[in-house]
């Protein structure tokens, strides 16, 4: 590892640990020409997902427009941005963990919606109602028809 302070090309670790996310390796180095330490992060190099979007173009993966997302559904709602990045971190490793180079909006929209439907129900039809472009009064009208049927089925299970 180059030093940054003098460009000398060769350096010798002194400690090493995990970050505390434990997705990279935190390294103190210190050069072996002018002594001063610096610090590296050691990262496992990931491919690049595509996102084959409704109109079939393709964009490059991004975990926070997931969030982003999800936060404008969450609008004005009890939901804690603790719980929607768990939420965006279980459905980034599901999406990563795939072994897919490429996954549709379709496939991402529905995971979120699986998972705000449980979260918040308003906000769940609020997100539904922009991901799947309801077009009128009455889409709007059945998605919340078949939500307060399935909150129906739970209540009778229990």
């Amino acid at each position: 590892m180059k030093c940054p302070y003098c460009g000398y090309p060769d350096s010798k670790v002194i400690d090493s640990r995990p970050t505390d996310d434990n997705t990279s390796i935190r390294r103190r180095r210190e050069c072996l020409k002018c002594g001063k330490r610096f610090t590296t992060y050691e990262k496992v190099e990931q491919l690049p997902i595509l996102v084959i979007k409704k109109d079939n173009s393709r964009e490059v993966y991004d975990r926070d427009k997931i969030l982003k997302g999800m936060i404008k559904a969450c609008e004005k709602r009890p939901v804690s941005i603790k719980v929607l990045e768990e939420i965006t971190d279980e459905i980034d490793k599901r999406i990563i963990n795939s072994m897919e180079r490429e996954i549709t909006s379709t496939e991402i929209g529905e995971m979120v919606m699986e998972k705000l439907k449980n979260v918040d129900e308003v906000a769940y039809v609020r997100f539904a109602s922009v991901y799947r472009q309801f077009k009128d009064i009455n889409t709007f009208m059945d998605e919340l028809k078949k939500l307060l049927k399935e909150n129906e089925t739970k209540k009778e299970k229990t």
